[in-house]
């Protein structure tokens, strides 16, 4: 299994394991975890989302930290070097490309969305205001 939560007791592997790009159109994609590179601009019934510790709420406020994306994904690849050279722009430019990450996972699901965070704080901030 490739994402793992053993307090949760889940478990499942990482999409393109067995069926590249098509996964998603399998019967037994249910079983596999998606990115937001495999499923953008597809529509399912029901989509599952789970937001890592790259995105926060504290006090109402969303935050994201970059540092805590996961290092498989490149789409704020040299996001080190723009904070050098334009911290606000790269501020800016994260905080959009995390959000929207988020945001169109949440919105492949036709029928429903299930959201769940790997932060505690966020899942009560979830609960409470979904």
């Amino acid at each position: 299994m490739d994402i793992e939560f053993p307090e949760y007791k889940f478990a499942m592997k990482w999409n393109l394991a067995l069926d590249s790009m098509l996964w998603i159109m399998k019967p037994n994609s249910v079983n596999e975890i998606g990115c937001i590179h495999t499923c953008q601009g597809l529509e399912l019934d029901y989509v599952g989302v789970i937001i890592g510790e790259d995105l926060v709420v504290r006090n109402g406020i969303v935050l994201v930290d970059p540092a805590k994306r996961s290092r498989m994904d490149s789409s704020i690849k040299g996001y080190k070097k723009l904070l050098k050279e334009n911290p606000e722009k790269a501020k800016d430019l994260i905080r959009k490309i995390i959000k929207n990450t988020y945001r169109t996972l949440m919105t492949r699901g036709m029928k429903g969305c299930y959201v769940w965070s790997v932060d505690k704080e966020t899942n009560e901030w979830l609960k409470n205001n979904i």
